[in-house]
């Protein structure tokens, strides 16, 4: 009895006992709705979704349980102020209260949203799963990331301007403080604009073996700040998008056929029907192979060198990948070589005839090479 008089007739901070008690009360009461809300909409809700066959319904309802199960102790909290009867003076306290209630709202509704960026994400990475490049992969991390940040920052502002402050001052000083870190962060900056452009022009694919200036080697990873290729030496090198990206880069794996082309020098001893047959057979040993296009090939007596007959020879694989490539160059090289040798031709090597004159006034020649 003693109890009920006190919170009958005592006050706390100009406000009756009693109401803090039933205010308490109300809180509790939303809580255990809350409890009971999130069990019925498990029991309901979630087993519905499952039987559809996308799974968008899915990660939205992840997205809003706790978000809703969040707004009952808002509720209760704002039906338990409103019974307090907070006093008209200090005037900043039932402004400070009402700041409150916005400000959770704002929690509450950003936590929605700040979870919702998974359904982008779903939808963006099925979209980018059915292209043929692997850059536009690295690009889902990014846009999660910003995307979240962005409605964290959002929040923030709202959530501040709520409690009764000006926003105006926060965003010229968040204005000034970007420029700073813009300047600070420039090149940064434009190594993150380097690596949108090679997700948008797409120059090459992850794995695809490529040559840069000095660098030659095989693609590992496009990050945002750097392209990582695998050397020929097995070393691991970190070049700048926004370097990269000023650079030629020549595609090796887009090759579709691969030149071979040299000069056969042939002695000045090999008759002119020698030569004739020589250039005939190599030519039709070409054709005749169906690793080698057609188009392009090149069997010619060109040249009267310095120290040799040249006979120039090119011609194109249609296999491409190196380890396919070089056993056919091989072969035919030395099927060449055994035509050379059934014709009894001799390769030339750069030589030298160099006349001395005696005493005696007799002329004799001594040829050398090298």
């Amino acid at each position: 009895m003693e109890f009920l008089d006190y919170i009958k007739h005592e006050t706390l901070f100009g406000i009756d006992v009693w109401r803090y008690v039933v205010a308490g009360g109300i809180l509790l009461l939303a809580l255990l709705l809350k409890r009971v809300f999130a069990h019925i909409f498990s029991k309901l809700a979630f087993p519905f979704a499952a039987k559809t066959d996308t799974i968008y319904d899915d990660l939205f309802l992840d997205a809003i349980k706790k978000p809703l199960e969040l707004l009952f102790v808002i509720a209760g909290v704002f039906i338990g102020i409103q019974f307090l009867q907070l006093p008209p003076e200090p005037a900043q306290a039932q402004k400070f209260a009402h700041g409150v209630i916005k400000m959770l709202l704002t929690i509450d509704v950003a936590w929605a949203l700040y979870n919702m960026v998974t359904i982008v994400e779903a939808f963006l990475g099925k979209m980018v799963s059915s292209t043929e490049s692997d850059l536009d992969d690295h690009l889902l991390p990014f846009v999660r990331k910003f995307l979240r940040i962005f409605v964290v920052v959002i929040a923030v502002l709202v959530g501040v301007q709520n409690l009764g402050f000006s926003i105006a001052g926060v965003v010229a000083s968040l204005g000034i403080g970007g420029l700073a870190v813009a300047l600070a962060a420039k090149d940064t900056l434009a190594n993150v604009f380097g690596s949108f452009m090679i997700i948008a022009d797409r120059p090459f694919h992850i794995g695809d073996a490529i040559k840069s200036g000095d660098i030659e080697g095989k693609v590992e990873e496009v990050g945002f700040r750097s392209t990582k290729v695998r050397t020929l030496d097995k070393t691991l090198i970190s070049i700048p998008n926004s370097i990269i990206t000023n650079l030629a880069v020549n595609n090796l794996s887009r090759i579709t056929q691969r030149r071979v082309r040299f000069t056969l020098g042939l002695t000045y001893a090999t008759k002119p029907e020698q030569l004739r047959t020589a250039v005939e057979r190599i030519r039709i040993l070409l054709q005749s192979d169906p690793r080698v296009d057609k188009d392009g090939l090149l069997v010619h007596f060109t040249d009267f060198g310095a120290s040799s007959l040249d006979i120039l020879v090119q011609y194109f694989t249609v296999v491409t990948a190196m380890p396919e490539h070089l056993p056919v160059r091989e072969e035919l090289s030395l099927r060449i070589m055994e035509i050379l040798a059934e014709l009894k031709l001799e390769l030339a090597f750069p030589s030298r005839t160099v006349y001395l004159q005696g005493g005696d006034g007799e002329t004799t020649a001594a040829a050398g090479g090298k």
